[in-house]
């Protein structure tokens, strides 16, 4: 069962772990995962640390399985990410849902997201959501 919630300050160390995996994955044969792998999760535990209250996260039969964010609380959906032994069960798709309630409760017309160009899960997978290509990118930035 999925449960949508707002993430509490002691998930924070489970987010961080949860989104460099994520992360790892997304990236694997696009960056050098040796050398972005420390910036990356600095990154996470630079923006959970002061931001946790703007992230939602996903449980997945009780246990943490992944996170979203809006880090601006705009139009954009800055981070979704789903620990890989859990993707492919509905989590992202609850998350994505939740982002954009918000994002519509705040009065905004749409949402906007961005991903690696060569990320093609998660390329497929807004696309499935019925968002558009509108640029592309090879640059890749843990933050």
């Amino acid at each position: 069962m999925i449960t949508v919630r707002n993430a509490l300050e002691e998930d924070v160390p489970a987010l961080i772990d949860i989104g460099v995996r994520a992360w790892e994955q997304a990236v694997t044969g696009v960056a050098d995962l040796q050398v972005r792998c420390d910036h990356a999760r600095n990154a996470f535990q630079q923006f959970l640390a002061s931001h946790w209250l703007r992230a939602s996260v996903a449980e997945f039969g009780g246990v943490l399985a992944g996170w979203a964010s809006r880090e601006a609380l705009d139009d954009e959906i800055t981070d979704l990410w789903i620990d890989p032994p859990q993707q492919r069960k509905g989590l992202g798709s609850a998350l994505l849902a939740a982002m954009e309630n918000e994002i519509v409760a705040a009065g905004l017309e749409a949402a906007r997201l961005q991903t690696h160009a060569r990320n093609t899960a998660a390329v497929g997978f807004f696309q499935k959501h019925g968002y558009s290509v509108s640029w592309l990118s090879v640059d890749y930035s843990p933050r």
